[in-house]
């Protein structure tokens, strides 16, 4: 059935208390973790839950932190959930099984909670959280025993629409009596399946088509470093720096121009919702190493310098604090 909405909040407590308190409400969401404030002097948090019939919905802030899984703890029916984290605001580190991910906001990643792993939030984010019991996606056919972690996105398409129906769903949990609870809980599982399915699709693919989706998953997980190149793709899918020439050509593209347009539109995201930092934060936190070049190739691309996104951007905060 449905709950009311809890809240968890480590203000004014001692940092001791503090690290205790995020560790126990973890505990009761979905397992025992690790928590480490980082060298920070305290740990700010705050959770709201609830739970919609078999899920539990989480809205989650905190200040810097690393929360760990780890292998000591690892019981297999200890955490016996999947959980999908929506990356609202800042940025976070996911480790697992030697994959590094970095999520920014507009981010998903649904990953096997049961699987050691940590989480690295190097300044204050949020986020939102939905953990699914195992059970449940085995009841769909979804193949959830040790689920490799997939990123996605929420921007577009069905990570959009999840995402949106996550929000909905929490805003009226108190008010669902116990039947449509369920209901609703059956409705927002099939639709979180619907991005993983289409992911697993994809990847699950033999051929170019698989070949390809890969290199994008690739490229968009390193777009931040100014390193990355052909060489270093065709070495992680173990196949010839021609091959991968001849898939992104029969697309109408090349490998560097999908690298820096990718990198160009991460920018020109960051330089309208972050109007305190500058243009070349931005470009070079995106793997550009040349301010000039940087506003060279934004303006063949948009059609507009940069500078004029960022004053833009910086009018708008200011007419707001008036």
């Amino acid at each position: 059935m449905s709950d009311t909405i809890h809240t968890l909040s480590t203000t004014g407590m001692t940092p001791k208390r503090q690290i205790q308190s995020w560790i126990d409400g973890l505990t009761s969401l979905c397992g025992h973790f690790d928590v480490d404030p980082l060298e920070a002097s305290s740990l700010e948090g705050r959770i709201d839950y609830t739970s919609v019939s078999r899920l539990k919905l989480c809205q989650i802030e905190v200040s810097q932190h690393r929360i760990a899984h780890t292998l000591a703890r690892a019981k297999a029916n200890e955490h016996p959930y999947i959980k999908i984290h929506f990356q609202t605001y800042g940025v976070s580190y996911f480790e697992q099984e030697g994959r590094h991910i970095e999520l920014n906001p507009g981010d998903i990643i649904a990953y096997d909670v049961s699987c050691p792993h940590s989480i690295i939030s190097p300044a204050f984010t949020r986020h939102d959280v939905v953990i699914v019991p195992k059970a449940l996606l085995r009841d769909r056919g979804f193949p959830s025993q040790r689920m490799p972690a997939c990123k996605l996105t929420s921007r577009t398409g069905t990570g959009r629409i999840a995402h949106d129906f996550v929000h909905a769903t929490f805003d009226e949990a108190a008010k669902l009596s116990a039947n449509s609870a369920v209901g609703v809980a059956d409705s927002l599982i099939d639709l979180l399946l619907l991005p993983l399915r289409e992911a697993d699709t994809m990847l699950d693919r033999v051929g170019p088509e698989a070949t390809y989706v890969r290199a994008q998953f690739f490229i968009r997980e390193h777009l931040r470093d100014p390193d990355l190149c052909i060489d270093q793709i065709s070495g992680e899918l173990g196949c010839s720096k021609r091959y991968l020439h001849m898939l992104f050509s029969e697309r109408g593209t090349t490998v560097s121009d999908y690298i820096w347009q990718a990198r160009l539109q991460n920018c020109r995201q960051e330089l309208e919702a972050h109007a305190g930092k500058t243009i070349t934060d931005v470009a070079f936190s995106w793997g550009f190493s040349s301010s000039s070049h940087f506003s060279r190739v934004f303006r063949k691309y948009f059609g507009v310098v940069p500078s004029s996104i960022h004053k833009a951007q910086q009018g708008a905060v200011a007419a707001d604090e008036h």
